[in-house]
């Protein structure tokens, strides 16, 4: 890659400036693609509980460590998050992270960005890449939660597909602001009062919360509707009925190992969960569903994907000339 001339820092201001979900929706897909066919280096992330002795005895949050290398690509990428359920009562973000990004030749750092807005946006897009590999015609989509990754679900979904109305439910007035959001995108959203009227009807639904119990009746959904679960990560946490599983003829997950360690998946459905990636990639025929078939694809977050979304931000604001160069 040249001589090298420092670590590029790229703040939140720079990646949203050069973040493009239309892109970000093929490296998202691409990704997949690659971990399914064995292309992806990505070791164990380490989740460990992180704010004891701070405020009590209990935890305050989750620490991530989330390393991954892509095959034939010129960066690898580790990524530093935490997850912190209550901070959104101090009017903070859940999730907080940074990227680190290495020259995958030398070795040398090349940058470090902020990786919030990439983590949001490539969760997003794991609904969107989903939308447009099972759904047909312009969508209703409907969404359970009202935080920011519904919000991001709900753009890349529309970024992928035609919308016409999005539904969005949670118990709690966020979901007038969600709606009033996204009509300020131009994506016609309306708040529900139930998520029997989130669900029903819906091409799509979105569950986006950190819900310990089911967030709808798997008996309200339509006999086609593609279900994206993007908010359960471990075992407590829970966001879809045994019933969901049940009607569903096809289950995928980003990564079906980690996925079933979650509370949304019982053990008796262990071996139900396919890769996403083998769909994407056309070598799954199950893929190819009857109308009527329910399809369920869970999301635990994988490493591949902001191995591939950093890339095209840095590269991106390489073009540009973005970033603050910091020698070392």
């Amino acid at each position: 890659m040249g001589d090298f001339a420092g670590i590029r820092m790229l703040s939140d201001e720079d990646v949203s400036t050069v973040l493009d979900l239309d892109t970000l929706l093929v490296a998202t897909r691409d990704a997949l693609i690659d971990q399914f066919r064995g292309r992806v280096v990505r070791p164990d992330r380490p989740h460990y509980p992180i704010g004891a002795g701070l405020r009590g005895e209990d935890p305050l949050g989750t620490g991530l460590v989330m390393p991954a290398y892509i095959e034939g690509a010129p960066y690898a990428v580790t990524k530093l998050a935490t997850v912190h359920e209550g901070n959104p009562d101090q009017g903070l973000p859940t999730v907080h992270a940074t990227i680190a990004v290495t020259d995958a030749e030398t070795g040398q750092p090349v940058a470090y960005m902020d990786g919030q807005r990439i983590t949001n946006a490539r969760t997003g897009c794991i609904g969107g890449v989903a939308a447009d590999a099972f759904t047909e015609g312009e969508l209703t989509v409907g969404v359970l939660g009202a935080g920011t990754q519904a919000r991001w679900q709900t753009r890349a979904i529309a970024a992928a597909c035609p919308v016409d109305q999005v539904r969005i439910y949670s118990p709690s007035d966020s979901r007038d602001r969600c709606a009033v959001d996204l009509r300020g995108e131009s994506i016609d959203a309306v708040a529900v009062h139930s998520p029997a009227a989130a669900v029903s009807g819906a091409d799509v639904v979105v569950t986006a919360t950190t819900s310990t119990e089911p967030t709808f009746d798997g008996d309200d959904l339509p006999g086609n509707a593609l279900v994206v679960a993007i908010g359960a990560f471990t075992p407590e946490m829970r966001e879809l009925d045994r019933r969901t599983l049940e009607r569903a003829s096809v289950r995928y997950a980003d990564v079906p190992e980690e996925a079933v360690e979650t509370g949304d998946i019982p053990a008796a459905y262990a071996d139900a969960f396919k890769p996403l990636g083998s769909a994407l990639a056309g070598q799954d025929r199950s893929a190819q569903s009857e109308p009527g078939d329910i399809i369920v694809v869970k999301s635990v977050g994988t490493a591949a994907l902001d191995a591939a979304a950093a890339a095209t931000v840095l590269d991106a604001a390489i073009d540009q000339e973005l970033g603050q160069m910091v020698p070392m």
